[in-house]
């Protein structure tokens, strides 16, 4: 503990005045929102498991607020700008795509496939044992990987970065508008022509939009002048109005899109899916989740100032660094712990009350500090494969690699997407019995998935042996 105290704590004295110090809360922040909202929203009982927001309808608004993973994927297009034109100043532009992969992804992957092969050998020992079955179990182990598409939507985003980012630089608004209009161009083919599969698209329009936006970000461009105050990137004075004016348009504009398409278009209420309803905003994704998530940027964006003036308090920031260190694996084992917690209380012979009973409700802050603790536990054991991997040895060309690299890191990045959408969508139940669940209009199973996924891994990270080549620079 004391260690890793320590290395947070070197770490954020290290921070440049340059970095931008709210990316990082943003991505903390985003994510612990989306484990607190899975916790309150699994509806545990002797039954198996449901979801609190289709037995009280009433508290769908509240996903307006907890569905804030557009905010993840903004600060991921941001992030990712930075890190490539990083890498292009580096490495004159030689071997660069792979290189950014590699980097991008090593910190990703690694946590995740140890969390799918953990999870792997629990559940074939659980359906070899005949429990696979049961109410809880079977629950557990079709929902359990649920969380990873987020992950696949991730690795798309850092596959096209380069490419997205040239047009960026092209068009800049333009490059988001039409991604945006590519969505809504969607939406009107599903909904008013009935166009079969076509919403599928909007897994890529919608959620590249939004990261779209995290490059506008990285050029100044819909961030508040927060000059002065530590931690904010060195954003000129100039245009202090137009910077401020930018996030609340942003955020009137989305909210308000978002409304009027709830009330007067086929969008359901809730900004994640719902079980047995015919339409989702979430999956696929659709304009009204478009909506919301500008509507989420144009907020964040506008509270960036008096957050940076918390985040100048090194205490604060400490925080901030320690927890950027174990975010990913307290996202990827946060529903193993809630899950624990149930099956706990049964097996002590605990009764669950009713799910959105009084008597449930009075049990939540004791599921959700003991879900939390868990989570500790879990972090602890796993955070090291999280941690960086050691700095390579310096080389003339750091980021240059052998011809054939990229395009075997490109290989691996999409093999990994799709092994990793897959097993969030099958699930690791029905192992033995071969349970598949439809992938880009194939049929996949877990095995598969899994398959897919080292093998994508492997790629990435062992890239093609360097030939004799000529580097720039």
């Amino acid at each position: 503990m004391d260690k890793s105290a320590t290395s947070a704590r070197d770490l954020a004295e290290a921070t440049p005045a340059t970095r931008d110090r709210y990316v990082d809360l943003l991505r903390v922040a985003s994510l612990a929102t989306v484990v607190l909202g899975h916790w309150l929203m699994a509806a545990v009982s002797g039954d198996g498991i449901g979801n609190l927001l289709a037995l009280v309808p009433e508290l769908q608004i509240l996903t307006w607020a907890l569905q804030i993973m557009p905010v993840f994927f903004f600060v991921g297009g941001f992030s990712h700008a930075l890190s490539y034109r990083s890498l292009e100043r580096k490495a004159g532009g030689r071997g660069v795509y792979a290189a950014f992969l590699r980097a991008r992804l090593r910190r990703l992957l690694r946590p995740t496939l140890v969390f799918v092969l953990v999870w792997t050998a629990a559940a074939v020992a659980v359906q070899a044992a005949g429990r696979g079955d049961g109410r809880l179990s079977g629950a557990a182990l079709r929902m359990v990987t649920q969380p990873l598409w987020f992950i696949g939507i991730y690795l798309a985003m850092v596959a096209l970065t380069p490419p997205l980012l040239r047009l960026h630089r092209r068009w800049g608004w333009g490059a988001f508008a039409a991604l945006a209009g590519a969505a809504a161009a969607v939406d009107l083919l599903r909904f008013a022509a009935g166009v079969p599969y076509v919403e599928f698209l909007n897994f890529a329009f919608v959620w590249l939009a939004v990261h779209q936006l995290g490059f506008l970000r990285a050029d100044g461009r819909i961030t508040p002048a927060t000059t002065g105050l530590p931690g904010t990137g060195g954003l000129p004075a100039t245009g202090r109005r137009t910077r401020l004016l930018r996030p609340a348009v942003l955020a009137a504009a989305g909210l308000a899109g978002a409304a009027l398409l709830v009330a007067y278009g086929p969008y359901p209420l809730s900004m994640v899916g719902m079980p047995g309803e015919k339409v989702s905003n979430m999956a696929p994704p659709t304009l009204a989740l478009l909506c919301h998530g500008l509507w989420l940027v144009g907020a964040v964006e506008l509270l960036a100032a008096p957050a940076a003036r918390l985040l100048a308090r090194p205490r604060v920031w400490r925080a901030v660094v320690a927890a950027n260190g174990i975010a990913m694996t307290a996202f990827l084992w946060h529903l193993t712990a809630m899950l624990a917690v149930y099956a706990a209380q049964l097996a002590l012979g605990m009764r669950l009350p009713e799910p959105a009973s009084a008597a449930w409700w009075a049990q939540v802050p004791v599921r959700l500090l003991l879900a939390a603790a868990l989570t500790g536990l879990l972090v602890a054991a796993f955070r090291r494969f999280e941690a960086p991997a050691p700095a390579p040895a310096p080389a003339p060309a750091p980021a240059a690699s052998a011809p054939g690299s990229s395009p075997r890191a490109a290989a691996g990045t999409t093999l990994c997407l799709l092994g990793v959408l897959g097993l969030s969508m099958t699930g690791l139940g029905g192992l033995f019995e071969g349970h598949t669940a439809t992938l880009v209009a194939l049929p996949v199973t877990a095995p598969a998935a899994i398959a897919m996924a080292l093998g994508g891994w492997y790629l990435v990270e062992r890239p093609a042996p360097p030939r004799s080549v000529r580097l720039r620079g």
